[in-house]
């Protein structure tokens, strides 16, 4: 139904896609024990800077974002996924979570896009998953914590 329904918008009109996740995370000043929260307090190593893990550690931050963002006329938001996959969580050694990230993404955005499409039905919301990059370099570069590669769906 949603796929049909985005089709048929698309015949009709220009919709707008969401901004930018990471900058807008960036003017909450997290720190590294807002990354952890509770479920990752005794974690081994940093986590500070990985913003995927946000929505599960700070969802309302995630949440309060995407509210931002249909607020402002948004049609459609992403999932807060840039790098929640295996290969990119492997830096901060979360790899065995990159599923989990993803799901509850998946559940935190479409739960604010229902919620805004259900105040105003006639301006349907819609949910994309975000999946750009990948964190690490195939060829380590000195002095590179992470670079950004492409993602080829081959």
């Amino acid at each position: 139904m949603k796929f049909e329904q985005l089709k048929d918008l698309l015949e009709d009109r220009i919709l707008i896609l969401d901004g930018a996740m990471g900058t807008m995370i960036q003017g909450y000043n997290l720190g590294e024990n807002d990354f952890r929260a509770d479920r990752f307090s005794d974690f081994d190593y940093d986590l500070q800077g990985n913003n995927d893990l946000l929505s599960i550690t700070q969802p309302g931050i995630i949440k309060e974002i995407h509210a931002q963002f249909l607020e402002s006329g948004s049609d459609i938001i992403e999932t807060n996924t840039f790098s929640a996959n295996a290969i990119s969580q492997a830096d901060y050694h979360l790899e065995n979570i990159a599923y989990e990230m993803d799901k509850v993404a998946a559940q935190n955005a479409r739960e604010v896009a229902d919620r805004f499409t259900e105040k105003t039905p006639d301006k349907p919301r819609f949910v994309a998953r975000c999946g750009w990059t990948y964190q690490q370099n195939a060829f380590p570069i000195t002095g590179c914590r992470r670079s950004r590669l492409p993602r080829y769906h081959l």
